[in-house]
């Protein structure tokens, strides 16, 4: 059996552990769902979004429509029920798109995203995920999982990326003054 340490250090299992899982989990996601909007908006612009780093494939504002399409598509359609025609393609090639546009699709996630997986019972947490990953079948515990390390991942391209074409720091990545 595993064992996960959730609030207040006490250990968990069983039923209450995938139920309280679902809840910190969404929690995660809602924190770190702010993170992403902070770092687009710490962009100075819309053109500074799109820019690029030598080796560095993709800017933070394809990145950002990657989380987008990625999050509505195995979160909010496969576990949420909700209506979404994903074109992965799109996500890597559009250019340009307004910040402002991206910054309000980062605060509909916001809303969507905590909300689903905070209401996965722990009956829907140990399914078996909609869809193989990888040609592996996982359940959906594990994909969600996935799906906020894979956030998190890109999550700190962007803080990356925002540095090396800006060298501009959030407010609240700066050292306080003592």
């Amino acid at each position: 059996m595993r064992v996960l340490h959730g609030r207040g250090g006490r250990a968990l299992s069983g039923a209450a552990s995938a139920a309280d899982l679902s809840v910190e989990l969404a929690a995660l996601f809602a924190r770190d769902l702010a993170r992403w909007r902070q770092e687009i908006e710490a962009f100075p612009d819309t053109p500074a979004l799109w820019r690029t780093a030598p080796g560095v494939a993709n800017a933070a504002g394809t990145l950002a429509l990657h989380l987008d399409g990625n999050l509505r598509e195995y979160v909010g359609r496969r576990l949420g029920g909700l209506p979404y025609g994903r074109d992965r393609g799109l996500e890597f090639s559009a250019r340009g798109v307004d910040q402002a546009e991206i910054v309000r699709r980062l605060e509909a996630l916001c809303g969507l995203i905590p909300r689903i997986v905070a209401g996965l019972t722990p009956a829907q947490l140990d399914a078996t995920y909609p869809e193989p990953y990888d040609g592996a079948l996982l359940s959906t515990r594990q994909f969600v999982l996935h799906l906020y390390g894979h956030a998190g991942y890109h999550l700190g391209q962007v803080n990356s990326l925002r540095r090396l074409v800006t060298a501009v720091r959030p407010a609240a990545s700066r050292p306080r003054r003592r």
